[in-house]
């Protein structure tokens, strides 16, 4: 395994540049001093050198830190990504919520892989795999990370290797304004209130340590930049062949339909999101009472007892379970719905409804609060509620015309494959951040 591990293409790259910077000695002593390692098992898979003792995984380097300064080997001399073509991303995050990780962790190799990048990525607990890759990386993107002594070591290595470094961010968590106005935290007790507005600080001081940020809508850009003086730019979440495909499945074996039903759906991906609901929960009694065979689909995590009366014997309720399942329950509604109040928070959402519903073909019926509306061609492939509109009446035309709630599913489709799919431009990406891995 030693032998593998020794011949895999990147040694033979570290061991060339010792040997260009720093002559014949100086690389043959360092891979004395590796290999050393790799055989005693004090190399960076080991927690630390031989007898040294800690009960916590933010010391997992300081046995080698220790050693490589003790040999005058600490410092790298020139940034890997100056003096290599090749370029390859370590991105390190919180991956414990499932659709973070889809949008922002998971699904952005392959626009990379577009560009040649390779990409890596780990869960930044995971401190093994973490160090690992940041080993022969160039760039490093840090995603929704606040101050915590792990989260310190890995960028304490990342500059050590003098890699770049970029934060991704998907929501306000570092903007005690938002919290403070976001209506969803009235349905959260006031512990939990209070917990996110003390981490706030936490989250910006991981931010203002990186060279740059990249964001998901052009709300938190400009939100952010109230906040640190770093470069703020846009990747906005998009499509995946993954998503699509999936999509695509949850069309195919979704049945005809009664014509009779007008199915309406509300996805909700978090707590709270029953605040947002009753923004239009009076036009939703008007519209289910105006015909027998309208019902409303809940999906995902909703307090049903906070239903009224005049609803309950209306809804169907499915809880998340996994994407694909969440996708076959999206494909039997005849709409998706999605009211936000309006607040910094929300103002700084992103389309991933919008996505969802369109892979299977679904319009949504959007308002002018987050990045949502930028996803929807009013009449065309969904709906904008403008001021001279409402809900009810938007619900209304479109049950009245099936076939031209149809025809705007099928465009929602086919824009999504044509200018939110992956891509290495706009409006999926700033140009700068491409740029930024180029470099």
């Amino acid at each position: 395994m030693i032998l593998f591990e020794i011949l895999r293409r990147d040694k033979f790259q570290r061991f060339a540049l010792t040997l260009r910077q720093e002559g014949l000695r100086s690389a043959l002593r360092k891979t004395a001093r590796y290999l050393k390692a790799k055989v005693t098992g004090n190399g960076l898979t080991s927690l630390y050198r031989k007898g040294a003792k800690s009960s916590s995984t933010s010391n997992y380097l300081s046995g080698v830190w220790l050693e490589l300064a003790e040999q005058g080997a600490f410092h790298v001399s020139s940034a890997p990504a100056v003096l290599r073509k090749r370029r390859k991303i370590a991105m390190i995050g919180d991956l414990n919520l499932p659709q973070c990780r889809k949008y922002r962790i998971e699904q952005i190799d392959e626009i990379w892989r577009q560009d040649g990048v390779e990409y890596s990525f780990s869960h930044y607990e995971d401190v093994p795999r973490s160090i690992d890759i940041l080993q022969d990386a160039t760039h490093v993107m840090l995603y929704r990370l606040a101050s915590t002594p792990i989260t310190s070591m890995l960028m304490y290595e990342a500059r050590r290797l003098r890699l770049p470094i970029l934060y991704d961010i998907d929501d306000p968590l570092f903007s005690v304004s938002a919290y403070g106005t976001y209506h969803n935290m009235k349905a959260l007790p006031e512990w939990q209130q209070k917990h996110f507005i003390n981490e706030a600080p936490r989250y910006l001081d991981v931010m203002n340590g990186a060279e740059l940020i990249s964001v998901s809508t052009p709300g938190l850009v400009e939100h952010a930049r109230k906040y640190t003086e770093r470069p703020v730019h846009l990747r906005r979440n998009f499509a995946d062949r993954a998503s699509l495909d999936a999509g695509r499945q949850a069309m195919n074996a979704r049945s005809s339909g009664n014509r009779d039903q007008f199915r309406v759906c509300f996805a909700s991906g978090s707590q709270g999101h029953e605040i947002d609901f009753a923004e239009i929960q009076a036009d939703l009694i008007s519209f289910l009472a105006g015909a027998p065979g309208r019902k409303l689909l809940i999906l995902g995590h909703f307090n049903k007892s906070l239903l009224p009366g005049e609803l309950k014997g209306r809804v169907e309720q499915r809880p998340f379970s996994t994407y694909d399942a969440y996708l076959r329950h999206l494909a039997s509604a005849d709409v998706a719905i999605m009211p936000l109040a309006d607040d910094i928070f929300n103002r700084c959402k992103s389309g991933v409804r919008v996505i969802d519903a369109a892979s299977v073909g679904v319009p949504s019926i959007v308002g002018q609060v987050s990045d949502m509306a930028a996803m929807v061609e009013d009449g065309r492939s969904g709906r904008i509620i403008l001021p001279d509109t409402s809900w009810l009446n938007v619900l209304e035309s479109m049950a009245a015309d099936r076939e031209a709630t149809l025809e705007m599913g099928k465009n929602a489709r086919q824009t999504l494959e044509n200018n939110w799919s992956a891509r290495l431009e706009h409006p999926v990406i700033d140009p700068e951040l491409v740029k930024w891995v180029r470099v």
